[in-house]
């Protein structure tokens, strides 16, 4: 349940209207999806998108994750019997995790301390006349402390000075202001450690690095990190000493005499052994934690505009994996992408068998009608288009170079060899690189997003949110195209909306006992489908020749009644209003407005029946690399060349340029103007233009710039 609390303090951090957020978080807690809560329910959203709807659910579970953390610190300081009406207020006013838990620092059970010690010898009242900083003479007041345990008046205070550094290092008020110094101050340092110098190599731009710890940005924080986890850098964080100092002495030292200098020793002890380590733990901490999420959310958007490549569609398809010495793998695939038929050729050294290659392919396009060739775009994938293209077919036939990322990993997964138990490795390759030209989303569900290579330091961020993240960019790719019934995989259902792995193999079990579904109806037998998962699935389940033309659409199956009326209202039938703009525009949206339904649901209504089923995304274009380059010793600086880009990063972009190695455009060689963020400029799979900058051979580097270089549109 959401509380009042939970509300306003959502609503500030979101800027999103109260009522927006307690309905938002009442459809989450019922169970509804973040793609049906945008979807189909903008009446009660006030029509928040996709990612203002997962801003609140995140936020929320963090301020659930705080309730969870204050009721552990209460009970464990009133079980202490330290809990007094004061503390307990400060604690449950508490909505920061860290000034919880410096409220908590000083009953936390810990280990043996310095400080415990000096209390056992009885120094803890010196300490407290010390703090007073009254006495004149530290040391005839320690004279008072001696006995067998404490020798001499030094030793005394020591031990009073090790109590006050810890009263110091538990000081609220203290932490807080070291926090935003650390924040607005720190200066993130790293150095090679001695004698690692051989295996830092290629971290030599952070053997003796520093900068502002605000300005540093994600992925170079990420690069010193995966240094400093091969231990071969060390990494530090810290303000200028003086910077950290004065303002404890500020807070701490009340007078000028010989006992506020104990005091300033402990200020100085305390930071040096206790504060400093724990604020560079904190802020170290901070930092890879917002350096992940910057991460993540390059990795996402690279992901989302991946999985909503442009599909080429149901058509038939001769795909290969290329290779040389083990040859080229060929398959023919069907409009449905089903497997066919499958044999090898070797065109390539060391057989250099052309002419019967030639033969082999000119046969396969005349006997499987293939209406596309897909070649993948690893070894030998260059020297393959380029044998394919000097073959005359008897009709016109477009081939397409396709990602090979991750197909490898499909290939070996439990996911192939359930499709395709009776093939080896390269022909499920060969499979899924037809695939993804036909449908990219379908194909690419079934690989670890992190094994596509679209990340920037995937594998160094907090690995549960990562995969949390690319879960919901799957999901949210997968419900805004819609997805087939008929024809979808166990592994494409798993990310619908209210579904998942279990209900999606029913879902496939179901389809192969009793056939195709006939409508949106039929779903309701699968077992285990309840009305919940109902709701929230139906709409973006698809069925193209239902009797009702509408399960073809992303109309919801609870409004198919206000449909019918509308239909009857201008003297129509479903399929009348759907091929026929007169006829929709005759309807007047607000004569169906009611308490349940308003405008933004009606309007999606019409949008949708101006377009039942479209598919989202853009249309796939043919592309061909330059015939002049095929090897990185081909390329030159000034070629003007055509490329895909492959990834992009907060630093620039790769771009493939046809040579089995990507060439980077830093961000400042993107475009003639300032460019803030990459992404910006170009999308993944985009084709451009580049010129080459430099080429470093030894490296394996090629510069690239897209300054002064005429895009195509």
């Amino acid at each position: 349940m959401i509380s009042e609390t939970h509300i306003s303090i959502l609503s500030g951090q979101l800027s999103i209207a109260p009522k927006q957020i307690e309905n938002t978080v009442a459809l989450l807690l019922e169970g509804a999806t973040i793609p049906f809560i945008s979807r189909y329910r903008k009446e009660a959203t006030g029509s928040l998108d996709e990612v203002q709807v997962e801003q609140i659910k995140n936020q929320f579970e963090k301020l659930i994750e705080i309730d969870k953390r204050r009721e552990v610190i209460l009970k464990s300081i009133e079980e202490q019997g330290s809990l007094t009406p004061e503390l307990k207020h400060q604690i449950e006013e508490t909505w920061t995790l860290s000034v919880l838990e410096d409220l908590y620092l000083p009953f936390r059970p810990k280990r043996r301390t310095r400080a415990m010690i000096a209390k056992e010898k009885g120094l803890e009242p010196l300490s407290e006349k010390l703090m007073q900083q009254s006495a004149s003479d530290p040391y005839q007041l320690a004279s008072g402390f001696l006995n067998e345990q404490v020798p001499d008046q030094e030793a005394a205070l020591q031990g009073a000075r090790d109590i006050l550094a810890e009263k110091i290092n538990e000081n609220t008020r203290g932490r807080e202001i070291l926090r935003k110094i650390y924040a607005q101050e720190g200066m993130i340092s790293s150095r090679v450690v001695k004698g690692k110098e051989p295996n830092a190599i290629k971290y030599d731009d952070y053997w003796d690095f520093s900068e502002p710890l605000k300005r540093c940005p994600s992925h170079r924080l990420l690069a010193m990190r995966r240094g400093m986890d091969e231990g071969v850098l060390k990494i530090t964080i810290a303000p200028p000493e003086e910077k950290a100092i004065e303002p404890l002495e500020k807070i701490f030292i009340r007078r000028k005499n010989p006992s506020s200098e104990q005091v300033g020793m402990a200020i100085k002890d305390s930071y040096k052994r206790l504060l400093g380590p724990a604020m560079e733990t904190e802020a170290m901490a901070d930092y890879k934690t917002k350096a992940d999420e910057e991460a993540i959310r390059v990795f996402t958007a690279n992901l989302r505009q991946l999985l909503l490549s442009s599909p080429l569609g149901q058509k038939r398809v001769l795909a290969i994996d290329p290779g040389y010495r083990s040859g080229c793998k060929v398959v023919c695939l069907d409009a449905q992408g089903n497997l066919v038929h499958n044999e090898t050729i070797f065109p390539h050294p060391p057989e250099n068998d052309t002419a019967m290659s030639i033969k082999k392919i000119s046969s396969l396009v005349e006997v499987y009608k293939i209406e596309a060739i897909a070649i993948g775009n690893g070894t030998a994938g260059r020297e393959t288009e380029h044998f394919i293209q000097k073959i005359h077919f008897d009709h016109k036939l477009a081939v397409y170079v396709v990602s090979e990322n991750g197909a490898s990993v499909y290939s070996a997964s439990a996911v192939a060899r359930e499709e395709f138990p009776d093939y080896d490795v390269t022909v499920r390759g060969a499979v899924s690189i037809g695939r993804r030209l036909m449908d990219p989303l379908a194909e690419l569900v079934k690989i670890d997003p992190k094994s596509i290579g679209v990340g920037q330091y995937q594998h160094d961020v907090d690995q549960g949110k990562l995969k949390k993240s690319l879960d919901s960019t799957v999901e949210s790719c997968v419900n805004l195209v819609g997805v087939n019934v008929n024809t979808a995989s166990k592994h494409l259902l798993t990310y619908v909306s209210g579904l998942g792995p279990q209900l999606a193999q029913n879902i496939v079990d179901y389809r192969k006992e009793h056939g195709p579904f006939r409508s949106r109806t039929d779903l309701r037998k699968v077992p285990r489908m309840g009305e919940k998962a109902y709701e929230q699935c139906a709409g973006f389940l698809r069925i193209p020749d239902a009797n009702n033309p509408l399960d073809n659409s992303a109309v919801h199956p609870e409004r198919y009644a206000l449909v019918f009326q509308m239909a009857k209202d201008v003297g129509a039938e479903i399929p009348d209003l759907l091929q026929q703009e007169t006829l929709r525009k005759k309807i007047q949206p607000e004569k169906y407005l009611s308490q349940e339904v308003g405008m933004p649901t009606l309007m999606d209504i019409l949008e949708e029946l101006a377009k039942p089923g479209r598919d989202p995304r853009n249309q796939i274009k043919v592309f061909e690399f330059s015939q002049d380059v095929f090897k990185p010793e081909d390329v030159k600086p000034g070629m003007e060349l055509p490329g895909i880009v492959t990834n992009i990063t907060n630093f620039g972009c790769f771009v493939d340029i046809g040579v089995k190695q990507d060439g980077l455009v830093h961000i400042s060689q993107m475009a003639d103007r300032f460019v803030k963020n990459p992404a910006d400029v170009v999308q993944l799979h985009q084709q451009v233009k580049v010129r080459v900058v430099e080429v470093d051979l030894i490296k394996k580097r090629i510069g690239l710039t897209m300054k002064g270089v005429k895009q195509d549109v």
